[in-house]
């Protein structure tokens, strides 16, 4: 008897691996698209309403968010292959043991991570060089997300077992809901009410809140299809499985806390240069989640398909899932770039008509050149390692990518070379390259192979 089932969940190891990834891929990114405007709107709505000072306050609000979800990241990416992984294997009670496990350990990481941020949110603010005209508002919107934070952590747990199970719809429908919410509170709380970056905060976890409610109820609804049972004696860190988590989460946490801090560590050098330079930042890195996101679906279809793959020992869709994704994810990146090329303040114009910040936003043009260059690239490398279940080369690209290059060039091009803030710039668009060289050099030696005999306990 499979435990495949049309419906929640899918096998990925049948059918065309273009069609498969794509099929698979498309709502994964309807979804990052979607999350993606609801969070424009907040700066769009924020910074036509508030000013240069409320975007900069929404900009670090976001730099913060990414401190207190960096680990719900990493480990829900690891659990979603190690669903897969069962699912290929056909191992049922696996698949049980590891949603229990995911769930236990998610509650126990949010509520210390509630608890650990609202201590130390001002600290972190001070850290990040808030300017002092953004402080107050910055400070509102990160205390209101803090509080919500436990709807993020189990958005990403659900979806990570939902996408693991080959579902890729149902997290899409849930993050619809919580961008329309958003959206809707938005335009209320903000510009009709005049709350400012709190109310864009407000809308943002009333609508995480609803989406996690929705996601939820489906997953207790078809809890005989995942053999969960949602019986208090199933909520615990089952040792068989919880070492595997360990093993393939930490080191994807870790990845996920070197690109998070050190972003947050150039960017504490770009806060310094006014709350002009800061908002450009931010509007340029709401532009480059558009391409993120399609890099970042990819990467996570890919890697299902690749971790389905290799449970099932059909190592021949590897390479065609690894070079898919990376056509897939250049025709979309190369359309931005022409985009953001000749229509640069069309584009930034969307969240303010300053002088000052229009100005500057057309000197990050050729950074954000480089900046989808890094985007198209990684995908199909992040797929292959994180697929195959390689905890020690993610760890290398974490450290590489994180800490060595973002950090490092970042320092030489910024301080060491005297290019000020275009340095700064740089460093980051640079360090996403990285991944792309250490990807490929791992497909071409064909050690991914070896993954597909290894066992999952």
């Amino acid at each position: 008897m499979t435990i495949r089932k049309e419906g929640l969940i899918n096998d990925l190891t049948i059918g065309s691996v273009p069609k498969t990834l794509l099929t698979f891929a498309f709502p994964l990114f309807l979804s990052g698209l979607l999350q993606t405007v609801y969070n424009m709107v907040d700066m769009v709505v924020v910074g036509n309403v508030v000013g240069p000072e409320g975007l900069a306050a929404v900009s670090i609000g976001g730099d913060f968010l990414m401190i207190l979800t960096f680990i719900a990241i990493g480990f829900s990416n690891a659990g979603q292959i190690l669903i897969s992984r069962f699912v290929g294997e056909d191992r049922k009670d696996k698949v049980r043991e590891m949603i229990g496990t995911l769930f236990t350990l998610f509650i126990l990481i949010a509520i210390f991570m509630t608890i650990f941020s609202f201590l130390l949110h001002k600290n972190i603010l001070n850290w990040l060089h808030t300017p002092n005209e953004s402080y107050k508002m910055a400070s509102e919107y990160v205390v209101t997300c803090i509080f919500g934070l436990i709807f993020i952590y189990g958005y990403n747990l659900v979806s990570a077992i939902l996408r693991g199970m080959g579902d890729s719809k149902h997290p899409f429908i849930f993050i619809a809901i919580a961008s329309i919410i958003n959206i809707i509170l938005d335009l209320l709380f903000v510009a009709k009410m005049g709350l400012g970056p709190f109310g864009a905060a407000l809308g943002t976890v009333i609508g995480q809140a609803s989406s996690f409610i929705f996601a939820i109820s489906l997953l207790y609804k078809n809890k005989e299809d995942f053999h969960f049972d949602f019986k208090k004696d199933s909520f615990h860190l089952y040792k068989d499985v919880f070492p595997s988590l360990l093993s393939l989460g930490i080191p994807m946490v870790i990845q996920s806390a070197a690109v998070t801090f050190s972003m947050l560590f150039v960017n504490s050098f770009v806060n310094t240069y006014g709350v002009t330079a800061v908002a450009v930042t931010g509007i340029s890195r709401k532009l480059e989640s558009i391409i993120n996101i399609i890099s970042q679906s990819i990467s996570s279809a890919g890697g299902a398909m690749i971790s389905q793959a290799l449970g099932a020992n059909k190592l021949e869709r590897v390479p065609k899932v690894v070079y898919t994704a990376l056509l897939v994810v250049f025709v979309p990146a190369f359309m931005m770039a022409m985009l953001t090329l000749f229509k640069p303040e069309w584009l930034f114009g969307l969240f303010t008509q300053d002088k000052d910040v229009l100005l500057l936003a057309l000197t990050y043009v050729p950074v954000a050149m480089v900046q989808y260059t890094g985007a198209t690239l990684r995908p199909a490398s992040f797929a292959l390692i994180n697929g195959s279940g390689n905890s020690r080369l993610n760890l290398s690209v974490a450290l590489l990518d994180g800490i060595v290059a973002r950090i490092g060039f970042a320092l030489l091009f910024g301080i060491y070379l005297g290019f000020g803030i275009m340095g700064f710039w740089y460093g980051n668009a640079l360090a996403g390259i990285v991944p792309f060289f250490i990807g490929f050099s791992y497909l071409l030696s064909g050690k991914w192979k070896k993954r597909a005999s290894a066992t999952l306990r």
